[in-house]
């Protein structure tokens, strides 16, 4: 078990809680930047994100300089016991930088560059977009990396997006000679021969476009790759160029969409990840399944450097951009925010302080209402939460003691999502990953979420949905896990292709093959309203009975040295293995050759959770729509009780001694649980 116990500043050892502050906004009244400090004392907030989008406040001509109103939001800082993430602006620029040095403006892979405007429609390989964030920056570290009130780098802002301009069209072509060599090497990785697509010269080879050239999956994985490469090269040229002032301030950056960006490459450049969570509460009769997901991302990121994580932006009442904008109903902000903490955050931080006036975003939620004042339901709650953070402080910077993981590659996620079969209307790789997940999070065990360059020896249990970019490495890695005593689970579509989307000679799942001890020999995609069943043999080892319902994949697999554990019920493979379980060395690997049911997956993961010894956060069952999370110092484990469901529930403890983290009374041997209810227990940590 690794624990962490630092915090992530030394100037504020204790939660962070906060919000983006946009002061420049404000300059035209000072009463409401006087305002605020009080306001913010009364909320229990205790840093702030400032400088977000102030590019054009901070240099409104090309070498113009104005740090005042800057220098005077630290001070109020500082004599308030309030501190500041300093963010570098480059998430948007101002319109003279636009107009002088048109280069800097985003390319769509259309080939059609952009006008001015929104954000993030920059180019990351522009030599004038670095050297023009590098002076900017420089200036920012210069003036304040030894201020009191700051405490680190907020680098940009949500990273995202791609530029296809002449630029970066010659950063991919040098990025590919260095990884491949000859172009004799990237026809063959990308299978160029298809189609008569072979290259014969580097300048043939441009990034896909919707146009052009968009079918060759090798290509469009490495664009994806670069685009990644290049987006951290300009994240570190940022970080480069402030914390040369002082080392010791930590940078991170904020992460939002997972679609496009390899957020686990950022590890390497980051000293604390952080990322930006916009759930659509009340959608549904209950929160579990949209609860689970959450839960996931949450352990995603905290698995990225494996410790505590940050909570950067969030939302204290709604948004103004999802389809249907929801209030937190009463509970829902303090579950919401302590959910965060349960699983590794040391911040809960807002978007926004205080509602613009104006613009795009100007009725997205904030804890200062565009009535001004603190008389308000959302202000009230806010205030509440900080009052308990303040009260909890003693978690802060404790670890998250998983013993299972969940192997989730980006790499693969985009390999799934080109592979053109066995469903085209869907494979659902993510839905599929966040299932497993669920049943795990269901019942209380700590998951960590790792990509298969990880190591793989702190964990008892590592579960593989749909591992369908598995290179021979991780083969190999996987199968010394099992070899030595691990619980490898994983479906169907997996170790189907290598890293350049390749497909595996030899029979499926490849490099799997002798670990999974069977062969995949078809795999049938079923039409939405086809169903199959898993039918479990009588006296197997994980102690099921009885048929569950199996759709949209079916793989006809042959068992070698696996053991079957169930059939398939129907259709012309009715009585072919479709749950098999391996033995090798002193593990065991479990194979889902069919996609399986909420329910199955939670008799499943109940059996095989138990049976691998992984650590969950409370030895007794959990009622449903309920789970529990677990975080620990070493000296005391804080367990963290959630209630989802759409009805109050009662958790009956495992006999341990409990108190209340909150009061520090002792708990009964039965807690009660109201709807978006959480109660934050603690206990004495078991050693070794």
């Amino acid at each position: 078990m690794m624990i962490n116990n630092k915090p992530i500043s030394p100037k504020l050892p204790v939660f962070m809680h906060g919000a983006d502050y946009n002061p420049d906004q404000w300059l035209h009244d000072p009463f409401v930047l006087e305002e605020d400090i009080r306001l913010m004392k009364l909320a229990g907030c205790n840093v702030m994100a400032i400088g977000i989008f102030s590019w054009a406040s901070l240099e409104p001509n090309e070498g113009e300089f104005r740090f005042d109103w800057m220098d005077g939001v630290l001070e109020r800082f500082k004599n308030n016991g309030i501190y500041a993430w300093i963010a570098t602006p480059s998430g948007a620029r101002p319109a003279w930088l636009s107009a002088k040095y048109p280069e800097v403006l985003r390319v769509g892979a259309n080939r059609v560059r952009n006008l001015h405007g929104m954000r993030h429609n920059h180019c990351y390989t522009s030599p004038v977009y670095r050297e023009k964030t590098a002076i900017i920056n420089r200036k920012l570290a210069e003036r304040y990396g030894d201020h009191p009130a700051v405490i680190g780098w907020h680098i940009s802002n949500e990273f995202g997006g791609d530029c296809h301009c002449d630029l970066c069209q010659e950063a991919f072509r040098a990025w590919l000679q260095e990884k491949y060599g000859t172009l004799e090497s990237l026809n063959m990785a990308w299978w160029t021969t298809f189609w008569a697509h072979t290259y014969t010269d580097w300048s043939q080879v441009e990034s896909p476009s919707p146009h052009g050239e968009n079918m060759v999956h090798g290509q469009n994985l490495d664009w994806r790759r670069f685009v990644t490469a290049q987006t951290i090269a300009f994240c570190k040229h940022e970080i480069d160029s402030v914390k040369w002032a002082n080392p010791d301030l930590p940078a991170t950056t904020n992460m939002h969409m997972i679609e496009g960006l390899d957020y686990r490459q950022f590890a390497d450049v980051l000293d604390v990840v952080s990322w930006d969570a916009y759930p659509t509460w009340h959608q549904g009769k209950d929160g579990v399944k949209l609860g689970a997901s959450i839960g996931f991302y949450h352990d995603l990121y905290r698995s990225i450097l494996r410790k505590p994580f940050l909570l950067m932006e969030s939302t204290p009442s709604q948004t103004n951009w999802q389809a249907v904008s929801k209030l937190k109903q009463p509970g829902m902000h303090r579950l919401s925010s302590l959910q965060a903490i349960a699983h590794g955050s040391d911040s809960v931080q807002y978007f926004q302080w205080r509602k613009s006036r104006g613009s795009s975003e100007k009725f997205h939620g904030a804890v200062v209402d565009h009535v001004g004042h603190e008389h308000t339901r959302v202000f009230r709650d806010v205030a509440e939460l900080g009052g308990t953070l303040a009260d909890i402080s003693a978690v802060a910077g404790s670890s998250t003691p998983a013993e299972t993981a969940i192997l989730f590659d980006w790499d693969n996620r985009w390999a799934v999502k080109d592979a053109q079969g066995p469903r085209n209307s869907g494979l659902h790789y993510e839905d599929t990953v966040l299932a497993h997940h669920r049943a795990l999070w269901e019942q209380g065990v700590m998951t960590d979420v790792i990509g298969s360059g990880d190591d793989f020896s702190p964990y008892k249990l590592i579960v593989a949905p749909m591992l369908y970019l598995c290179i021979e490495e991780t083969g190999r890695k996987l199968e010394a896990f099992v070899d030595n005593g691990g619980t490898l689970v994983t479906t169907y579509w997996s170790g189907i292709v290598n890293e350049h989307d390749l497909c595996h000679l030899g029979g499926f799942p490849g490099p799997l093959r002798k670990t999974l001890g069977i062969w995949a020999e078809e795999i049938e995609g079923l039409y939405d309203e086809d169903r199959n069943g898993l039918s479990l043999l009588a006296g197997n080892t994980l102690g099921l009975s009885g048929n569950y319902e199996a759709r949209e994949i079916c793989e006809l697999v042959h068992a070698e040295s696996a053991e079957v554990l169930g059939h398939y019920t129907d259709s012309f493979y009715a009585g072919r293995p479709a749950l098999t379980v391996n033995k090798l060395g002193e593990g065991k690997a479990y194979y889902m050759a069919t996609r399986l049911g909420d329910d199955f997956l939670l008799d499943f993961y109940r059996s095989v959770a138990a049976e691998s010894g992984a650590a969950r956060a409370l030895q007794s069952e959990l009622p449903a729509g309920v789970t529990a999370q677990l975080r620990t110092d070493g000296i005391w484990d804080y367990v963290f009780l959630m209630n989802f469901g759409a009805e109050a529930a009662e958790v009956k403890l495992d006999g341990r001694l409990y108190t209340d983290l909150e009061s520090g009374e002792a708990e009964e041997s039965v807690v009660s649980l109201p709807v978006n209810g959480i109660r934050m227990l603690k206990r004495a940590a078991v050693r070794g």
